[in-house]
């Protein structure tokens, strides 16, 4: 083999062998902070888990917020999937009733995962163009950007067929709801007293009561007399 292509073969595997590291770190990390929470995850920690030395982590990641943030965009990947799911439903509001489940089941599944997305503050990366840190963090705001989307599309739908309050704009009706179901989320990761309701429950009454009756009218989204569920 000529030697322009021995070393391109050399750089490719020295690639791979990079990326599997890396990917070896994320995957140790997921199941520290799934285990014991973000706090106990130390980048120490972390290379006696995969036997390697502490420099060498430092090669594919600078600290461990940067870790968190890496994993913090794998969340919102898996969120947005979890709502994708659902996408071909064609009753948008029987899409919300699903998305809003698949939120809550996801938060209650992954808590520290959930934590670390929306319930931890975490420093902005030093610098925008700052590499594979700034990269991370962009990911992660256009991923959680994207599952918004989902939910505001299906209340445009609604919109458009004339199935929310007047002045209820769709973007904010998402990201009301969205709010809403984070709270019940927290509620129930940080052990509050309240709520007794079962979570179900809770999603269901927090959809209707978006949509209650305006002027005496009949509310024209109960979860009583949910449209068809089937797909397109």
């Amino acid at each position: 083999m000529p030697r322009t292509g021995l070393q391109a073969q050399r750089t490719e595997q020295r690639r791979e062998q990079r990326q599997a590291l890396r990917e070896r770190i994320l995957q140790v990390s997921r199941e520290i902070v799934k285990r014991e929470g973000f706090a106990s995850l130390s980048m120490r920690k972390l290379a006696e888990a995969i036997d390697y030395s502490p420099a060498a982590l430092y090669l594919h990641f600078r600290s461990r917020d940067e870790i968190a943030r890496a994993l913090r965009t794998e969340g919102h990947a898996r969120l947005r999937e979890a709502f994708l799911a659902h996408s071909t439903i064609v009753d948008p509001a029987a899409r919300l009733n699903a998305m809003a489940r698949a939120y809550v089941e996801f938060g209650l599944a992954e808590p520290e995962t959930y934590r670390l997305m929306f319930m931890m503050f975490m420093e902005p990366a030093a610098f925008a163009d700052a590499g594979a840190e700034a990269t991370a963090s962009g990911h992660a705001a256009e991923s959680g950007a994207a599952a918004l989307s989902l939910i505001a599309d299906a209340f445009v739908e609604l919109r458009a067929a004339d199935r929310l309050p007047p002045r209820a704009a769709p973007l904010a009706c998402a990201e009301g709801l969205w709010a809403n179901l984070h709270g019940i989320v927290a509620l129930k990761l940080n052990g509050a007293s309240l709520p007794e309701t079962p979570v179900a429950t809770l999603v269901e009454l927090s959809l209707d009561a978006w949509f209650a009756p305006v002027n005496g009218t009949e509310s024209r989204f109960t979860c009583a007399n949910r449209p068809d569920t089937s797909t397109r």
